[in-house]
């Protein structure tokens, strides 16, 4: 029976020109289950997603329910369970200024760019929710939106 050779990652070897067991990726993967997202994090890259990025998934009662359970989850603490800004966390005076989805000229592009970035005081969610769950949460965002601004 073969019996491999177990080597010790980042370890010298010879397996390889350079002399490293664990290699880098070729230049220009992406890894498993990613996609390439090719606007920067820029105020020009937000502009660009607010105004061109759309949502890849047809938005449906399933995708509502799981939209705003996330939301729930990762949204509603600051930005409150209507979208008007008033969390718990707003209330509490833990932060201060985070702005009503009516306040705002938002779309679903400009949320899927901030759930990848972050923007102000709000950090990255992009570790936290999948492609397809920043795309639910943005829709159900709007959803709040459109219900404030009637």
């Amino acid at each position: 029976m073969y019996e491999p050779i177990g080597y010790t990652a980042y370890s010298e070897s010879d397996a390889f020109n350079n002399g490293i067991e664990a290699q880098e990726p070729v230049k220009g993967t992406i890894p498993r289950g990613m996609m390439l997202y090719e606007y920067p994090n820029t105020n020009e890259g937000y502009e660009d997603a607010k105004v061109n990025l759309l949502s890849p998934i047809d938005y449906n009662d399933e995708d509502r329910a799981i939209g705003k359970e996330l939301y729930g989850i990762y949204c509603a603490l600051c930005h409150g369970n209507k979208g008007d800004g008033q969390g718990i966390l707003m209330k509490r005076e833990k932060f201060l200024g985070v702005p009503s989805y009516a306040d705002r000229d938002i779309t679903l592009g400009s949320i899927y760019h901030v759930l990848i970035y972050g923007r102000n005081a709000m950090g990255s969610h992009s570790g936290q929710l999948s492609i397809k769950e920043r795309w639910q949460v943005a829709h159900y965002a709007m959803e709040l939106r459109k219900e404030l601004i009637k």
